[in-house]
């Protein structure tokens, strides 16, 4: 890859939604060694309003016209996952960089594609949008977990709110595009993979949309026994709030909890709600994005991979399972880990985590 003398990494944004127009908006405004010089989306308005974000970029109704009319050297991908296949083999093939949104893909046997189609590079070019794993909290509590202050970990709670949903959010969405979040970073924080996931359903919310069962509670357990209970609850009105408590054998930590002033008025208490993830972890994307960007530069990544994309869709195709049976599903990875993907001396302790 062939930086140009301006010294910017050359990005195409495929995908310019709400987290699309986020991402071209914190290239252009916060991120350094890069600029967005395309965005693609088959919305004529809605391309046009992202690129408006970052001036002098142009606008495609498809990832090939960008490729074949724009000078690339990387892309993000911001579309929903079942449309993150056909994007990434292209760019793999073009060896871009890539930052794709999670999930890596919708189904195992997609992701086993890409992977496969990976690792017929040099290097891995794959790195995978989690980014919890940026997040000042949970990188604290991970350092907490493998330090053993307060003996071992024992469980997790772990809570996943937001406000509402989307139009057409299907039940499987709530393990496939929430709780892969806490998938992927529940083994990030224990240190070990997860072996089995079982799904509970109280009482349904009489303010979700009709047909979603919703709230539910996600019980995954890993290879040592920790259980990591999750509550995913996507109408609960008052805001965006993602936490977990750290139960420990002689403590407990936590994390997500309201930081801001807590006002005292009219007889009560009260401190602020994020209202999106925007708010909650924008901090947490502009680490990810500007250590994705400086490790393009380098030839390598700093984050997630298409591995451990591929890890959570395992886990997350046994959530839907479960979430449909109501049995505790065992997780079975379809194989060990590529040496392809081990982690060098010389990586970031991020990077294929």
């Amino acid at each position: 890859m062939s930086i140009p003398s301006t010294g910017n990494l050359r990005v195409a944004v495929v995908g310019a939604g709400m987290m699309g127009a986020d991402h071209v908006s914190r290239i252009t405004q916060r991120i350094s060694g890069a600029e967005v010089v395309a965005v693609v989306d088959p919305d004529v308005a809605r391309v046009a309003a992202a690129a408006e974000l970052a001036p002098g970029a142009e606008t495609f109704a498809s990832f090939e016209e960008a490729l074949a009319a724009t000078r690339l050297d990387a892309v993000i991908i911001a579309t929903p996952g079942f449309l993150h296949e056909p994007v990434i083999l292209p760019a793999l093939e073009a060896g871009l960089a890539i930052l794709s949104e999670k999930p890596l893909s919708d189904t195992v046997e997609s992701s086993l594609r890409i992977i496969e189609a990976e690792q017929r590079l040099d290097r891995p070019h794959i790195q995978v949008g989690f980014m919890r794993r940026f997040d000042a909290g949970y990188l604290e509590l991970r350092e907490l977990v493998a330090s053993g202050a307060h003996g071992a970990l024992l469980a997790l709670h772990c809570a996943h709110r937001n406000p509402s949903t989307p139009p057409n959010f299907s039940e499987s969405a709530l393990i496939t595009d929430s709780v892969i979040h806490e998938i992927d970073v529940v083994p990030f924080v224990v240190g070990e993979p997860i072996v089995s996931i079982e799904v509970k359903k109280p009482r349904r919310n009489s303010l979700a949309p009709d047909g979603l069962r919703d709230p539910q509670f996600v019980l995954l357990e890993t290879a040592s026994g920790v259980l990591a209970i999750v509550e995913i609850n996507v109408n609960v009105q008052f805001g965006y709030q993602v936490t977990t408590d750290a139960v420990f054998e002689s403590g407990v930590a936590s994390i997500g909890r309201p930081q801001g002033i807590e006002v005292a008025a009219a007889g009560s208490t009260g401190q602020g709600i994020t209202p999106s993830f925007k708010e909650r972890f924008g901090a947490a994307y502009d680490v990810e994005v500007q250590r994705w960007v400086d490790a393009a530069h380098a030839g390598t990544i700093d984050g997630p991979s298409a591995w451990d994309g591929y890890l959570a869709s395992v886990v997350a195709d046994a959530g839907v399972v479960a979430q449909a049976s109501g049995e505790k599903v065992p997780v079975q990875y379809a194989l060990d880990k590529p040496a392809f993907y081990e982690v060098s001396p010389a990586s970031s302790v991020l990077a294929g985590a």
